[in-house]
Order: structure tokens, then sequence, then C-alpha cells
């Protein structure tokens, strides 16, 4: 049997999960071990937040690099690096003020810092475990002089910060593990704090097939629910075509206020 374009799978049906099974065997145990997880999270905690609070924590004593998604270090950051590089190509300034959803420990977060003007970084996470681990990325590079702000929180409607100030907003690998209120309730707040002439860029797991989820971890979504959900809060959304020319299984959405 063909095996279908990766956009068109579904990853949560019993026959792709054979499938993997078959192919992948030495992988069952590690996926078997994620499900006995996912129940224990599951069955003692009900927000989402907390979900996934606990398996950053659960990841992240194991190994931050792998907490945020890259195996290697190595990895770590050349993904670090991609990210930097395509903001770079798409208008990052030193004086912009950004907004960076999802910090998690710093991958892109510290050439952000460190290009940016002191003062100009905004992170926020929803683990402190990884907020810790992004302590130490600021201490390795030498990175307290650019006075980057780095807050814990508990949901993403944003109350906390300015109004009109950040002129970049930028989430990566954060709707790819987000049902999708916790992806509405972003995008229904982020614009009081985006500035008039802001952008606010996402990345997240792109299906043409069956929008699903595998265990309550991994979230798959077509384009056009993101967009139109987007456009529902007032932006204008975009998708990044040159971004899908990158080394990187995610897809990418630009949104502007729809008066730009």
């Amino acid at each position: 049997m063909t095996k279908p374009p990766p956009t068109s799978r579904n990853r949560a049906s019993l026959t792709y999960k054979l499938r993997y099974a078959a192919q992948n065997p030495d992988k069952i145990k590690i996926y078997l071990s994620r499900m006995a997880r996912d129940l224990k999270f599951r069955a003692a905690h009900r927000s989402h937040v907390a979900y996934y609070r606990a398996v950053m924590r659960s990841d992240a004593a194991k190994s931050p690099e792998a907490a945020v998604g890259s195996p290697t270090r190595e990895r770590w950051l050349k993904l670090g690096q991609m990210q930097f590089d395509y903001l770079l190509q798409h208008g990052l300034k030193p004086d912009d003020r950004m907004l960076e959803i999802g910090c998690g420990n710093l991958r892109a977060g510290w050439r952000f810092i460190d290009y940016l003007d002191p003062g100009n970084y905004y992170g926020i996470d929803i683990s402190p475990d990884i907020l810790l681990a992004a302590q130490h990325t600021l201490v390795h590079q030498e990175l307290q002089d650019k006075l980057p702000h780095l807050s814990l929180v508990d949901d993403l409607k944003l109350h906390f910060l300015p109004a009109q100030h950040f002129t970049v907003v930028h989430a990566h690998s954060v709707f790819s593990h987000s049902p999708i209120e916790v992806i509405d309730e972003c995008l229904a707040n982020v614009g009081r704090v985006l500035a008039p002439d802001g952008f606010f860029d996402f990345t997240f797991d792109r299906t043409e097939g069956t929008e699903h989820h595998v265990l309550r971890e991994d979230f798959y979504y077509r384009t056009e629910t993101l967009t139109g959900l987007a456009e529902r809060h007032g932006f204008k959304a975009r998708f990044m075509d040159d971004w899908e020319q990158l080394p990187h299984g995610q897809s990418k959405i630009r949104v502007t206020n729809s008066g730009r």
C-alpha cells in the first residue's frame, strides 16, 4: 500500500498506528510509555495547561533540549538558528519589541535576546521547569545585560502585558501542542498587546485530511481552520509558503491587524 503524503496522514487512526508499529518496532515501547503517561496525566489534570505542564516537567527532567522537541544539542542549535534567520529575513529589527509565547529554554530566544536592543525581549511559558532551564541558557550565553523578561503563565489571555506594545509576537511549536480552545484564547487576546503595525508568527502541525490529535500532546489542523479563526478575531492571515522549504516538519502562518 502506498503511503499517503505526510499532510494527509491521520496519526490517530488505528491503521496508521499499526503500520507505524510494523515499520518501527523499536519505537513501540516508547509509544506505550507515552500512552501510559498520557492516561496518568489526564486523570490528574483537568485543564490542558496543567496537563502539558506535567508533560514538560517529565520531559525537562530528562533533557531540556528534548523537552522543546530537539533530540540532540546539535538539532537544538540548528532549529534555533533557523527560527532566528527566518525572522531576520522577514522584518525583525533590533528595536522591535518581541513577545515569544512558549519561549522554552530559549532555543531561538537567546539569539533574539542577543540581537534585540536591551529590554526588548519578553518570553512566557507555562512550564516553571523549562523557564529554569532558560535562565541557565541566559547565563551560558552571558546575556544578562540584555535585560530579558521571562514570565510563567497559566493561560494565554496575556492580561498582565501592556496594550499595543509588541511589534513582533512569535510562537514556535506551541499551537502544535494545543487544542483549538487554547489557540482561540490566544488569538482572542494577542490583538490587544500587538502594536498596530506588528505581526504574529506561529507554527502548527498541518494536515490536509481529518484534523486529529495524538494523545493530548500533538494536534494537527487544516490551514483554513487557523486562518479562518484568526480572521474571525479581526486579523489578516497569510500562510508562509517559503517556510515550507526549510527542514522543519511544521508549517507557519503570519497574522497582522486587518487595517495593516
